[in-house]
């Protein structure tokens, strides 16, 4: 390895190492992403929040990740993989800390400012631990026999499946032990894992170089930007349902009102949102032997990437027409959203596994960290588009109006998409 920059010739033992030590405390810091992300909602909705409310507890969770990722990818070319990950480790404990000391007898307003700085900081430690366990690959894993492809879509199908074991263990915790013995719990063991990766953590990831600029974060590469654009409308169109809507319509269907009904309702709520992205993550896996990409060139994935994004958009508006269809909550409308929505699930894994994919192939080696930086800023204002929807377009029309606009933004996605070109990053155009 050279000392200021990304190469790994010669090292590949030791960066393999390193990036199995990265990978396993990325999982540990998605289940607690995951738990959190449910405590917040199951809990603040039994408060008696609204869903536009609820939304905007996520909101500075996604800006934050927007600005994190823009300035995550030049800090570690800066200062090294590493750095980033014990960043974003610890500062995850501090918010998890912070938010056990929340008082329920505060005023809405207040609980809201106090809960949204804290989902910030949350924000802010997901995206550090993710640029550097993504940027890792690009730069360890094989460069043959899709390779690349095969072991991007391992770590973020695992992420995935690690999540949703985490919405599952948030709505447990938070019918076990309450908001506050959750919080700490998860808490105390992230900060052994970090205490353990600082002291074990083997050589082999890149140091960072001195003379990176942060300039240098913006992508002067046509695939790289286009792609990120088709990102960002594909996970608004996933968040317009997933953070706010879906949930809150479960619960109405589910819950009768008592404490038992509500932990009942908790249960099956987290259960459905963990086997969503649990499916999710064990697809995205799949995802290269599924579509043959051994033996596939980088061309044909991309027209795969055109293919799968228009095929994904069918789901959402099958089910705006089933849901115009029966005028409100209705047993059959409510299996038809659970098979629907697992059937979403799988299309965009596929998706989602092609993009990560692309970003990386898009990507050279020297500037990695600041491309998967800008493609996952665009992750994260998806993210943002799509919890402000979701609370919006509830609220407002109820279940068409929230997945038809998925639909819609589905639509911009694949169009998007479509701009892709087999390119080499070094001859594409801004």
């Amino acid at each position: 390895m050279h000392g200021g920059g990304f190469a790994v010739s010669g090292a590949r033992p030791e960066g393999l190492s390193a990036y199995v030590a990265v990978t396993a405390a990325y999982w540990a810091f998605m289940l607690t992403d995951g738990a959190l992300r449910m405590l917040v909602l199951l809990h603040f909705h039994t408060l008696g929040f609204s869903p536009v409310q609820l939304a905007y507890l996520f909101v500075l969770y996604e800006i934050a990740g927007m600005v994190t990722n823009l300035s995550a990818g030049w800090l570690a070319a800066r200062f090294g993989l590493t750095s980033t990950l014990y960043a974003g480790l610890g500062l995850q404990v501090a918010a998890l800390v912070a938010l056990a000391f929340l008082d329920p007898g505060w005023a809405v307003g207040a609980s809201v400012a106090y809960v949204m700085a804290v989902q910030g900081a949350s924000g802010v430690a997901k995206d550090l631990a993710k640029m550097s366990s993504k940027s890792a690959v690009k730069l360890l894993a094989p460069k043959e026999d899709g390779g690349l492809f095969r072991w991007v879509a391992v770590l973020t199908g695992s992420k995935n499946a690690v999540k949703g074991v985490g919405f599952l263990l948030g709505a447990a915790l938070l019918a076990g032990v309450g908001f506050t013995g959750a919080v700490l719990g998860m808490a105390a063991v992230l900060a052994a894992i970090l205490v353990a990766v600082l002291v074990a953590m083997p050589p082999g990831l890149p140091r960072g170089r001195k003379g990176a600029k942060f300039s240098e974060v913006f992508s002067k590469s046509a695939n790289v930007n286009w792609l990120s654009a088709a990102r960002v409308v594909l996970f608004g169109a996933r968040d317009v349902w997933f953070v706010v809507g879906i949930p809150i319509y479960f619960y109405a269907v589910l819950s009768d009102g008592t404490e038992a009904g509500n932990r009942t309702a908790f249960f099956l709520i987290g259960s459905f949102m963990a086997l969503w992205i649990i499916l999710y993550g064990a697809v995205q896996a799949a995802a290269p032997r599924l579509l043959g990409a051994a033996t596939r060139p980088e061309a044909d994935l991309i027209r795969a990437a055109r293919l799968w994004a228009w095929a994904l958009l069918g789901v959402p508006a099958a089910l705006t027409l089933a849901a115009l269809a029966a005028g409100g909550p209705a047993p059959w409308l409510t299996a038809t959203l659970v098979a629907g929505l697992l059937a979403f699930g799988a299309l965009f894994a596929v998706n989602s596994a092609l993009h990560s994919y692309l970003i990386l192939a898009f990507s050279r080696a020297e500037r990695v960290t600041m491309d998967v930086g800008f493609y996952y800023m665009a992750n994260a204002a998806g993210r943002l588009i799509g919890t402000l929807l979701s609370g919006l377009t509830y609220q407002a029309g109820g279940l068409p109006l929230m997945l038809g606009t998925a639909t819609a933004m589905l639509a911009l996605s694949a169009l998007a998409a479509g701009r892709l070109r087999p390119e080499q990053p070094e001859t594409a155009t801004a």
